[in-house]
């Protein structure tokens, strides 16, 4: 189950980074700030995704 999961992850965890740069682009976020905007998004992303799967093994 666990590996399935992984590649799930992963999964999500590209899509939103490309809708990530998709939104940089069109908002016209500068270079330094785009950055933080990943690492913000790709940490929340990852304790969602954390979340998740503590609660699908306990339940």
């Amino acid at each position: 189950m666990i590996s399935v999961f992984i590649v799930f992850a992963i999964f999500i965890l590209f899509y939103i980074n490309k809708m990530t740069n998709s939104l940089c682009i069109q908002k016209e976020i500068p270079e330094e700030r785009q950055h933080k905007v990943f690492r913000t998004i790709n940490v929340l992303v990852t304790i969602l995704l954390i979340s998740s799967y503590v609660e699908i093994l306990y339940t």
